[in-house]
C-alpha cells in the first residue's frame, strides 16, 4: 500500500515540479494504445533531432490511450527562451500525433491555444459537424462566446 502511495505521489506532483522548473511546452494528446510506442520512438527522434538536448516529460493516461506529452528545455538553457520553439515542437507532436491515428487534443479540448491546430487536422465535414452541435446546444452563443466554436 504504501508503494501505491508513493507512486500516486509521484504522479500527482509532476505538473508541480515542471511549474517550479519553469515553462514548458504542453501538450494533451490522444493515440491508439497500439501506436503509442511507434509514436513516442518517432517523436523522441524528430524533436532530439529538430531540438537537440530536449527533455521529454510524458505521463497520464496511458491505460486509455490519453499522455501528457510535455517537452522541457534542454538543461543549461533558459527555459523562457526555448518557449521560442513551441510552434516547431507543437507541429512536429501534432504531425506525429495525426499519423499515428491519434489526436492532437484529449481530455483538455482545444482551447484557444490549439485553435488553428483545429482547422490544420480536421476535415471541413468535421468541423461542420462541430459548428452544428454547437448550434443546436447553444443558438444564441452564450456558452463561452468567442472562443473555438
Amino acid at each position: 500500500m504504501e508503494q501505491a502511495r508513493r507512486l500516486w505521489a509521484l504522479r500527482e506532483n509532476i505538473s508541480e515540479a515542471q511549474r517550479r522548473e519553469g515553462p514548458n511546452i504542453k501538450n494533451d494528446i490522444s493515440l491508439p494504445i497500439s501506436r503509442m510506442t511507434a509514436f513516442l520512438e518517432a517523436s523522441k527522434r524528430a524533436l532530439a533531432s529538430a531540438l537537440p538536448g530536449v527533455r521529454l516529460v510524458v505521463f497520464g493516461h496511458l491505460g486509455d490511450g490519453n499522455l501528457h506529452y510535455n517537452i522541457s528545455a534542454p538543461e543549461g538553457e533558459a527555459a523562457a527562451g526555448f518557449m521560442a520553439h513551441a510552434v516547431t515542437a507543437n507541429r512536429i507532436v501534432n504531425d506525429l500525433v495525426a499519423s499515428h491515428g491519434g489526436s492532437f487534443s484529449a481530455e483538455h479540448g482545444i482551447g484557444q491555444l490549439k485553435r488553428e491546430e483545429l482547422v490544420r487536422y480536421k476535415t471541413d465535414v468535421e468541423m461542420q459537424m462541430m459548428r452544428a452541435i454547437k448550434q443546436a446546444l447553444d443558438p444564441l452563443g452564450r456558452m463561452n462566446p468567442g472562443k473555438v466554436l
